[in-house]
């Protein structure tokens, strides 16, 4: 049965009955406004707009109010200032558990429920006691071109300067455009973009799922189709991570994953970690699902974008993170010795 308030304070019922995947049914002690569930994001508008999500759809699935789930807003050390200033590349500055060590941390502990991620910044390998394994639905994909001027990559002009602190971005734009001059360029979606009205840099490039998650339609984006420039791993997904042994947070979280993202974030995250699963690397991937049929397609480039090396390839959906290991080998064959420097 479901649960149900008699008011914004009063307490729901403690008990709740959900059927998990369709096979059986589990009984849940059901959060509250006077004991809420914790969940544990960093502060950026992105991230508290993908917390905001994950409480509404918790709250729906379970028919509580919002104030049963508690946002926690967790200063993550890459959110210092000054690094952010700094601009320097992300595997200078520690990879991406910049901005998941502290989140992690608190969720050891049992100061937060559950925590949720960007999909796209999260290490391949969680923590020990640690799981990831609920994913929501995906958002676009792709990524976006944000200029006042330029609607495409062949509009710039030879020699522009081109703003992004992504490794992959950076050697794709590279290859295609080897005239450009490619800076820095750290921070949220918003301190991006105040660096590109101040002129640091021509344009700039963004995700099109945060645009869309922020509701920013004003910003002046063109969508890049991912035959064009084929994304990074897991972009556009939110991922929950929670600790193994919380059964109440994971037969919660089970009434909201969506499956589908989670097949295909698991070929990509093989592939990603068969080949390096850092900072250190410009890799891109992207599965798309057709039927019962999973389609893997991965890039690898040298991070001066003097080359590329890509594959493109099908399988049965349950094979997909067989396949993501199976191609990255693939890829590693190919580029030989001395193609990824983080190697040698």
């Amino acid at each position: 049965m479901a649960a149900n308030c008699q008011g914004q304070q009063a307490r729901c019922l403690s008990w709740h009955y959900v059927a998990i995947k369709g096979q059986y049914m589990t009984q849940i002690d059901l959060p509250s406004p006077a004991s809420p569930l914790k969940i544990g994001t960093r502060g950026s508008p992105l991230a508290l707009a993908q917390a905001y999500e994950t409480r509404r759809r918790l709250a729906a699935a379970f028919d509580l109010p919002h104030d049963a789930f508690e946002i926690v807003v967790i200063k993550t050390t890459g959110d210092n200032q000054a690094l952010i200033a700094a601009d320097k590349p992300l595997k200078e500055l520690g990879g991406k558990g910049l901005f998941t060590k502290e989140i992690e941390e608190d969720l050891l502990s049992g100061a937060i429920d559950i925590a949720v991620h960007s999909m796209k910044d999260m290490p391949v390998a969680q923590p020990g006691g640690l799981l990831l394994d609920t994913y929501l639905p995906r958002e676009d994909v792709r990524d976006a071109l944000i200029s006042p001027t330029c609607g495409s990559l062949q509009d710039l002009a030879k020699g522009a300067v081109v703003g992004t602190s992504s490794l992959r971005r950076r050697a794709q734009l590279l290859h295609r455009r080897p005239d450009l001059h490619v800076v820095q360029f750290r921070g949220n979606v918003q301190t991006r973009l105040l660096k590109l009205s101040e002129g640091v840099a021509e344009c700039t490039f963004l995700a099109m799922a945060g645009l869309n998650r922020l509701a920013m339609a004003d910003v002046p984006a063109t969508a890049i189709e991912a035959s064009d420039m084929l994304p990074a791993v897991a972009q556009g997904a939110i991922g929950i991570e929670r600790r193994v042994t919380d059964r109440r947070a994971g037969d919660m979280l089970a009434a909201i994953h969506d499956s589908q993202t989670g097949e295909r974030l698991a070929a990509e995250r093989a592939f990603l970690a068969a080949l390096d699963g850092s900072c250190e690397t410009p890799i891109a991937g992207l599965a798309t699902l057709d039927g019962t049929t999973l389609r893997l397609r991965g890039e690898v480039l040298r991070v001066d974008g003097s080359q590329s090396l890509t594959d493109d390839q099908s399988c049965p959906i349950e094979d997909g993170a067989q396949l993501g290991r199976e191609m990255a080998a693939e890829l590693l064959a190919r580029a030989g010795t001395g193609f990824f420097d983080w190697k040698n």
